[in-house]
């Protein structure tokens, strides 16, 4: 018995309203109307003669179906992607040496440069992590070749491929006492988190002080989590065990934090382009960053 194919447009449509949860999201992903994907979900749930979605007015869901098939969809399309790259572009292959910023995506970065590995198993990454002034300084150096990295607000290098809102943190139960000055978590200068959080509460007339001074955002993350102070962080940094801190009068809004690429001009260019296309199409597509053209 012969089945009937499976098209990848319809099954890119399907993972963009599993992934952005919604067609109008999707819509934006796929670069279709939110009237086309949903008719590309109807065809696959024809093809499939099962609802891979329980939809009612307010919410939307993946059946039991549905989970099955997003698996097997995201494994079908990134063979596809693959195949396509591999025939369309020059395979990359070579070293990079790459610097990327704690702040950015921590909690997406490593499934997503596994799966880049698996795509381009000709690169191989040498990767540094820390904060994006070493990092900066290591490509002066010549030690690396690339760096994504925080802008500082002072050097306007690279080009700019995210922007996520900061917010205050603070631990679930931690309980504040505006009557005190606040307690503070902050890496050591020079540090943009640092001058923002002190500039921001003097804006408000706000007492404050130095509750703890971590070396990393991974220490910071930990002492906040612990309840030892407030601090300020990309809203990805928000894990299990802590709360954002809204009250206006005592926490005044916050900008956005930029992440810039640079090295794309270098003599790594070629191997630079393929992984930052990787990583900013792979987060458009599951809603994780405010993407800039």
């Amino acid at each position: 018995m012969r089945f009937p194919d499976l098209e990848i447009d319809l099954l890119r449509a399907f993972v963009a309203v599993a992934e952005t949860g919604s067609f109008t999201a999707a819509a934006d992903v796929v670069g279709r109307s939110q009237s086309a994907v949903s008719q590309k979900v109807l065809r696959l749930e024809e093809i499939l003669q099962r609802r891979v979605f329980d939809r009612t007015s307010r919410s939307l869901s993946l059946t039991r179906d549905g989970e099955r098939m997003l698996v097997a969809a995201r494994q079908m399309l990134e063979f596809n992607d693959s195949v396509v790259r591999e025939l369309r572009e020059p395979p990359a292959a070579g070293t990079l040496r790459l610097g990327i910023s704690e702040d950015f995506i921590p909690g997406e970065l490593p499934k997503l440069l596994a799966r880049f590995s698996r795509l381009y198993p000709g690169m191989h990454i040498d990767l540094m992590t820390g904060l994006s002034c070493s990092l900066l300084q290591a490509y002066d150096e010549d030690r690396l070749d690339a760096v994504i990295a925080k802008r500082d607000g002072t050097a306007q290098r690279g080009r700019v491929i995210w922007r996520e809102p900061l917010v205050w943190l603070a631990a679930a139960d931690y309980q504040v006492d505006f009557d005190r000055p606040a307690r503070l978590v902050m890496l050591p200068a020079p540090c943009t988190y640092r001058d923002l959080m002190i500039s921001a509460l003097d804006s408000v007339r706000r007492e404050w002080t130095a509750a703890c001074t971590a070396s990393s955002l991974m220490g910071v993350q930990a002492a906040v989590a612990g309840g030892l102070g407030v601090t300020v962080l990309g809203k990805s940094f928000v894990q299990e065990g802590m709360q954002i801190l809204r009250a206006p009068q005592h926490w005044p809004a916050l900008p956005m934090t930029e992440i810039t690429v640079v090295g794309e001009d270098s003599k790594a260019a070629d191997l630079i382009r393929p992984l930052v296309a990787f990583l900013t199409e792979s987060l458009a597509r599951n809603g994780a960053l405010t993407l800039v053209a």
